[in-house]
């Protein structure tokens, strides 16, 4: 298992010099963030990238993420063209050593949270999701951004894509993504690059906007749309735990032989549908971190992880999630457990 740490190019406050000093961490997810959803990635802009992280002596294999435009996701007339310029990208990254990419079909927005910066009992701050909250949120007016949120929408532009939409329910979502897979997976096969499809987070519908990667049975229908090694998903234990139905070992399971990439954090539910996200260990949250790493090592897994969301500790400040602080605390977590499962199977 490879531990990887997320980086947002060269504004990102926390550097690739400051990342090589995790001592547990081969390389680094990122992408090309001053593209449009849909355009088509340089290669002299991945090279730029890829040059950039073997500099600092880490790997980049792991992107994160190769947006859908919306038009696939909907089933607009210019779905066919943006699915060609993502397959052209895919092709583009395997040149660079890039074999694994994560990617989300969720309909306008990306991960969702109500409050960026909830205080939490040991005096840090984190990221945390109110159910009634988001319930009286206007899309439209809210000042909330988060990292993975396409800015680029003016309101009016948004106003009509969430109007589009309201003729999208869950099974044409279903139909959209299969016709997106059947294009872009044996593409990827080809190259050798495993696409990881992250789970809608939260796992449940927002805003009016069907989301189907939520539970096991529906990422059991999502691996039998296109039965291939290159069509994945990424296993996020936030997105996924935030629901207290999804048991994680199931999931690992019903995805054996297809989890690409893997997320892990930690949270902890307030009720069915609240919760703030925690430090990484298990005591400190409700998923059993380690039963998780057991279950991958037990089931094949020996891919690519990364700490996910951190919390703000020690004063930082920053991106929200993304401080270098407590996801290099994760990070290190992270590595203690991977090596006791490892251990373990080899003595027994």
């Amino acid at each position: 298992m490879k531990i990887t740490f997320r980086w947002y190019g060269e504004n990102d406050r926390v550097t690739l010099e400051k990342i090589r000093q995790i001592p547990v961490v081969s390389g680094v997810v990122s992408a090309i963030y001053d593209v449009p959803a849909g355009a088509v990635w340089s290669k002299e802009s991945i090279k730029k990238l890829s040059d950039a992280c073997h500099k600092n002596g880490l790997e980049f294999e792991v992107v994160e993420s190769v947006p859908v435009h919306e038009d696939i996701k909907s089933g607009r007339p210019n779905a066919k063209l943006y699915t060609e310029n993502y397959k052209t990208n895919i092709r583009n990254l395997a040149e660079y050593g890039v074999k694994c990419i994560c990617y989300n079909f969720m309909p306008v927005f990306d991960w969702l949270r109500s409050e960026l910066s909830a205080p939490l009992a040991d005096g840090s701050n984190a990221l945390a999701y109110s159910h009634d909250a988001v319930l009286k949120m206007n899309p439209l007016i809210s000042e909330l951004s988060l990292p993975g949120w396409d800015a680029s929408y003016t309101r009016e532009g948004l106003k009509e894509l969430l109007n589009e939409y309201k003729a999208v329910d869950e099974e044409a979502l279903w139909k959209n993504l299969e016709n997106f897979l059947k294009e872009i997976i044996p593409v990827a096969e080809s190259v050798g690059i495993k696409m990881a499809i992250h789970p809608d987070d939260p796992p449940w519908g927002i805003f009016g906007l069907p989301r189907i990667v939520t539970n096991r049975a529906n990422i059991e229908r999502l691996l039998g749309l296109v039965d291939s090694p290159s069509n994945g998903i990424t296993l996020c234990t936030g997105s996924l735990g935030a629901a207290k139905e999804n048991d994680l070992t199931e999931i690992i399971k019903t995805a054996r032989g297809r989890i690409g990439f893997v997320h892990l954090r930690n949270i902890k539910r307030s009720n069915e549908r609240d919760f703030s996200e925690t430090a990484h260990p298990s005591a400190c949250g409700d998923i059993d971190m380690y039963g998780v790493l057991k279950t991958l090592k037990e089931n094949g897994f020996d891919g690519y992880i990364r700490p996910d969301h951190g919390r703000m500790i020690w004063g930082e400040t920053g991106r929200y999630g993304y401080g270098l602080f407590d996801r290099a605390l994760g990070a290190c977590y992270i590595a203690g457990l991977v090596e006791a499962v490892e251990k373990l199977k080899i003595e027994s």
